[in-house]
């Protein structure tokens, strides 16, 4: 019998039936079991996705979330959509495989089909609109405590968090208001998210102590645990402060872009000095209180740092073992816009640090970066899976005078103001545009392989660039299938030890 699958991931808890048919046509370095959180693992239509990472080959069934490692062959006889004829695939491979391996590979494959292993069927998109219509209660709400920022980020979305308007700290009974909303309107959910962000929220560092302060005290009488998280540039970090957020912050995202000349040149003070020689030593210090965990350095790549698998080494080499760097999202009419021409290089760029990182791991030196971090063992149930972040749902930004938007990325533009902490949600047609959007209502998602990983992209990103939430941000749907390539790439060679 063939090794057809070298490894399984599989969505649901996998039958000791399966178990047997995998064992007999396999022999296997390691099984991980859930992808999927959710008993009821269906099926549908566009079904295999298979590429070629590293040395190794790939066969993903996109329904299952079943991963397998293949040899040359089998590879070559699986399809996207649908398992060729015998008698094709034998006229067809004829000239480079033998025929009696042919054979005998086409029938496992067969027999795992009708298994439901692979060319599996998708039924997930009525429970994609149940759950959306379901959602009637929020779980999450970022507090944007100031707008305004003592950096001058060339790339910032928030027009030096400023976000189109006029500069703001919000007070504490604005916050308490937020919190009360929050509370008032989670429904039977125990764990709540608040996240403090800006601007720079350090700026109003008062007032975001006393309202963890509150939260701690609300959490009590209504059965609530606040999470609370905290995004900074770290200019006004300060031991006091590193204290605080150890004991109350869940965790803290700490800005910075990697090399000090691609960080001082899109992350100045508004005299044009640069800020990562201030801020490197503090960010360090901190994740080291944090036993580096529960923390992230955040770092933006754009068109003028295309090779970011530098940047992102270099934030290694600082010490840091938690790392994001993510592309720029802007108008294609600025100057460090990621363009379709970047591409090549920015993939040529993910496989460099896959291969770095694969190294690193073996030689007792690995740490996580964001984008790499596919949880085959668990993750999101299959309702995040289908519907992604929740904004406008289940997620909700607020300004410092107590305007709800439906994330921070629509802050400002009044169209998208649903309503107030005052009042409540009063754009209620709003809220059902952002319920409808899933990996099923669009066209592009529907048909994509990575539709189950990315969840559909982000809704602000596909305003921006299309006019509508509920279409996509080609350039960056490339980058994420990357990504998830090299994600899985990394799953093997580690595997393999």
């Amino acid at each position: 019998m063939r090794d057809i699958v070298l490894a399984l991931f599989k969505c649901g808890k996998i039958t000791e039936a399966e178990q047997e048919i995998a064992n007999a046509k396999r022999t296997t370095k390691y099984m991980l079991e859930l992808l999927f959180d959710d008993k009821n693992c269906n099926n549908y239509e566009w079904s295999e996705y298979k590429f070629k990472q590293g040395e190794n080959y790939f066969v993903l069934d996109v329904n299952t979330g079943a991963v397998h490692v293949v040899d040359e062959l089998v590879y070559d006889i699986l399809d996207d959509d649908k398992l060729k004829n015998k008698k094709d695939i034998l006229n067809d491979l004829k000239g480079k495989y033998d025929e009696e391996e042919l054979s005998e590979a086409y029938d496992e494959i067969q027999e795992l089909a009708e298994e439901g292993i692979l060319y599996s069927e998708d039924q997930y998109e009525e429970i994609a609109h149940q759950s959306m219509d379901d959602r009637d209660y929020i779980k999450a709400i970022c507090l944007n405590v100031i707008h305004g920022c003592n950096l001058r980020c060339k790339y910032c979305f928030a027009e030096e968090g400023e976000y189109h308007g006029r500069r703001a700290l919000m007070s504490y009974e604005v916050g308490k208001k937020a919190l009360d909303f929050l509370i008032a309107n989670s429904g039977s959910r125990h764990n709540l998210e608040v996240d403090f962000f800006g601007g720079e929220p350090l700026m109003n560092w008062q007032v975001v102590k006393d309202l963890v302060a509150y939260g701690r005290e609300q959490e009590k009488l209504h059965d609530k645990n606040f999470r609370f998280t905290l995004t900074t540039n770290g200019v006004l970090l300060n031991d006091e402060i590193m204290e605080f957020c150890n004991k109350e912050m869940a965790n803290v995202v700490l800005s910075i872009d990697g090399r000090k000349e691609v960080h001082d040149k899109m992350r100045p003070f508004r005299n044009g000095k640069g800020s990562y020689d201030l801020i490197v030593p503090k960010f360090q210090k901190f994740a080291e209180l944090r036993h580096q965990d529960k923390y992230y350095v955040r770092g933006t790549f754009t068109h003028y740092n295309t090779d970011f698998a530098a940047d992102v080494l270099h934030l290694a080499d600082l010490g840091f073992k938690q790392i994001s760097v993510e592309p720029v999202v802007a108008p294609p009419t600025e100057d460090y816009a990621i363009r379709e021409e970047d591409l090549p290089v920015i993939f040529e760029q993910y496989d460099i640090l896959a291969r770095e990182m694969i190294k690193r791991e073996k030689e007792g030196r690995g740490f996580n970066f964001f984008h790499f971090m596919i949880d085959l063992t668990g993750g999101p149930c299959v309702y995040k899976r289908l519907s992604g972040c929740g904004s406008g749902t289940e997620y909700l930004a607020v300004t410092p005078w107590g305007d709800f938007y439906p994330c921070h990325q629509f802050v400002g533009q009044e169209d998208f103001c649903l309503g107030n902490v005052y009042e409540g949600v009063k754009k209620t047609e709003t809220v059902n545009e952002f319920k409808k959007c899933n990996v099923y209502s669009k066209k592009e998602c529907s048909q994509c392989f990575a539709r189950f990983y990315c969840s559909g992209g982000c809704a602000a990103n596909s305003y921006n660039f299309t006019g509508k939430i509920n279409d996509v941000y080609e350039i960056g749907c490339k980058m994420q299938q990357k990504r998830i390539e090299c994600a899985l790439m990394i799953k093997a060679a580690l595997a393999e030890d």
